[in-house]
């Protein structure tokens, strides 16, 4: 059940704690009422580089963190072979904040009730560069009929972002053979990172 005719006006918030606290009370679709919590996002707020997924799972419903469980873990091995760290170089959100049932993939009016509190952190944040881990980051970002295996470790430009889909690290873990393209893709974030925000930036391994 969705509340379309709730007001949920995020546009005068410009204070990044005071957003988490307001998406922190949402319960603008059905997704709240299955969940321990709202995963509201990590990192630096200050940061570049935005990731952005699908939605907390399990791990994460319980902890209230994003990216925590084994895909995160791998997530962690990769921003760190590119020389980030997530509390330092990046801020990680998903496209809904509550966990979906059975961690399947969130319905498109679920992605459209959360998609304001999704925006309201991007417009604070102001990333130079996003990079969308899996499909559904990429059809609601993107293209509603965008596909990963065909769109991914291609630039696209949008309202003053270079975004970039990739793999999603879970998908990494079902088929180990995608990580040579995400590392591919991953590069290419490294080398515009360095372009267009620190031309010293370190990676060990690019």
């Amino acid at each position: 059940m969705l509340f379309p005719d709730e007001e949920w006006d995020l546009a005068g918030i410009n204070d990044f704690r005071e957003l988490e606290e307001k998406v922190k009370t949402c319960n603008r679709c059905r997704l709240r009422g299955g969940c321990r919590g709202v995963v509201f996002g990590e990192g630096n707020p200050a940061a570049r580089v935005v990731l952005c997924g699908e939605g907390p799972g399990a791990d994460e419903d319980l902890l209230g963190r994003p990216f925590v469980g084994k895909a995160g873990q791998l997530l962690d091995k990769i921003l760190e072979a590119c020389g980030f760290n997530r509390f330092v170089h990046v801020y990680i959100l998903n496209t809904v904040k509550c966990r979906p049932p059975g961690n399947r993939i969130p319905a498109e009016d679920e992605r459209a009730a959360c998609r304001p509190n999704l925006d309201a952190q991007i417009r604070l944040i102001r990333p130079v560069i996003m990079v969308l881990l899996g499909a559904t980051a990429l059809q609601e970002i993107v293209d509603p009929g965008g596909r990963i295996t065909r769109d991914r470790g291609k630039w696209v430009e949008r309202d003053g972002m270079l975004i970039m889909p990739t793999y999603h690290p879970a998908a990494l873990l079902r088929n180990p053979r995608l990580k040579v393209d995400a590392w591919k893709d991953f590069k290419q974030v490294v080398y515009k990172y360095r372009e267009l925000v620190d031309p010293r930036h370190y990676s060990p391994h690019c």
